[in-house]
């Protein structure tokens, strides 16, 4: 199984604090000690759970627009978005549960042409207005079709999100670009040259679950 590197710092505090606890625990009989040692293992149990990076292949065609997460659809909605596309775009919001894989993908091939981050609150991720008053990372998506955009958004357990992509680069279809850390959400917004081929209540993969197909005609 492989490990997102943003777990490795924890792990290998985790591994530290075993051995010592362990060592100390077992040689010297200290149940005390030996109770830490356990629950430090579970604790190391968990994190390679949470930060598990699972490899992911995105379809063969290259006319879909790809889930930037794992998780359940919770709402589809159409939105005036103001700040990258300055016009009226189809909103899919994803919830990424505790037990969802936190990495996060590319939903479709161009180059980041927009970046803004913005600290917030931390409500919990399956609520409206987290959506705008949250902590999140926005990025603007120049395609050969033209502007669409994404967004992390932490939440009330996930208080941090990550990104690994900068202005200008050019990026591909389910593409790593960061994670949530420990869940929330992903919001993408699709103008109407994208048709959504998703609905409210399903589970996606990330990377792989087409949520979207290109309109060669608009």
């Amino acid at each position: 199984m492989r490990i997102s590197k943003e777990g490795w710092p924890l792990f290998a505090g985790l591994v530290l604090f075993a051995l010592m606890f362990g060592y100390f625990g077992f040689s010297q009989n200290n149940a005390f000690m030996i109770a830490l040692f356990g629950i430090d293992l579970l604790l190391l149990l968990t994190g390679l759970y949470f930060f598990r990076d699972p490899v992911r292949v995105p379809p063969a065609t290259d006319n879909v627009i790809v889930s930037p997460a794992d998780g359940k659809v919770i709402d589809i909605k159409t939105v005036e978005e103001t700040d990258y596309l300055q016009q009226k775009v189809t909103r899919i919001d994803i919830f990424l549960s505790l037990f969802d894989v936190h990495m996060n993908y590319i939903p479709f091939k161009g180059k980041i042409d927009y970046i803004h981050y913005k600290r917030g609150k931390n409500l919990p991720a399956y609520r409206p207005e987290a959506s705008h008053q949250n902590q999140h990372a926005f990025f603007g998506l120049l395609t050969r079709y033209g502007k669409m955009a994404f967004k992390q958004s932490a939440g009330m357990v996930a208080r941090r999100v990550v990104w690994y992509v900068k202005l200008d680069q050019a990026v591909e279809t389910g593409q790593k670009f960061g994670m949530i850390k420990f869940g929330s959400r992903l919001e993408v917004y699709l103008p109407e040259w994208a048709k959504v081929r998703t609905k409210s209540g399903d589970r996606l993969k990330g990377g792989e679950s087409i949520i979207a197909e290109i309109d060669e005609t608009s």
